[in-house]
């Protein structure tokens, strides 16, 4: 079951396309953009806009701009977001259960969760919070084990899952890892949309990957990637890669 398939920009609502984040060549370009079912990945570079745009489909949802369960946690650190979610219109609305997750400010999340059972908000409930997450502190586990024990106990099927950079806490046998849970949720009936780097979890089978560009957004396959031929032209002959980068020349 999709349920979300696929997010609009309101263009005609949109106040000036040369004023940020409307400037940025990915959503100066995009109408609609379709997602597939189960996973569907945003890749590009730095500052192409692929956070941007799960932000803001995110906050359009009704996801805390600092990640979190969705209509779970209602709080705030510091605002970052742009306004562009105010301009998405993501269809259809089949979201009851969700997951968002910033890299950058999952340790937020793993402090409110801390805060929301030290005041006793759960003990009307059957667990705490924290006991979604595996029942251990996430502040007493790496950053990695943290992520993962987001995969391993909160995430289920039936669910939409945003993920943006899970792959930033993770080694490269922990990204194995994660595609291997990500795969026993798809098939238990939940829909990720991942913005990454990583080639490791790009590589996930028939998932459909759109690369940021100053083009705008396309629809490419993995080995079109520019992760992909990066990471592959490097660990291929890594001596000759080094000898371009460390050379004396301009």
């Amino acid at each position: 079951m999709s349920y979300l398939g696929e997010v609009r920009l309101d263009r005609e609502r949109v106040p000036d396309f040369e004023r940020y984040p409307f400037s940025l060549a990915a959503v100066r370009a995009l109408h609609t953009l379709k997602l597939h079912p189960s996973v569907t990945f945003f890749v590009g570079e730095n500052g192409s806009g692929k956070s941007t745009l799960l932000e803001a489909v995110a906050l359009s949802l009704g996801f805390n701009p600092e990640g979190g369960s969705l209509n779970e946690l209602d709080f705030s650190t510091r605002a970052s977001h742009s306004e562009l979610h105010q301009f998405i219109a993501p269809r259809p609305r089949q979201v009851e259960y969700g997951f968002f997750l910033r890299a950058e400010s999952f340790f937020n999340v793993a402090t409110e969760i801390e805060r929301i059972d030290s005041q006793g908000w759960s003990r009307a409930l059957p667990k705490r919070a924290i006991d979604y997450f595996g029942g251990r502190s996430l502040h007493e586990q790496s950053h990695g084990e943290s992520f993962l024990a987001l995969f391993q106990h909160k995430l289920h099927g039936g669910m939409l899952v945003l993920l943006d950079e899970p792959e930033a806490a993770l080694s490269p046998l922990r990204q194995m890892t994660m595609l291997t849970l990500l795969h026993q949720h798809v098939r238990s009936g939940a829909q990720f949309v991942i913005a990454t780097h990583s080639p490791i979890v790009l590589a996930y089978p028939d998932a459909w990957i759109y690369q940021f560009g100053e083009s705008g957004i396309e629809r490419v396959a993995y080995e079109e990637t520019e992760h992909y031929r990066v990471y592959h032209d490097f660990l291929e002959a890594p001596a000759r890669s080094l000898r371009v980068l460390l050379s004396d020349e301009d």
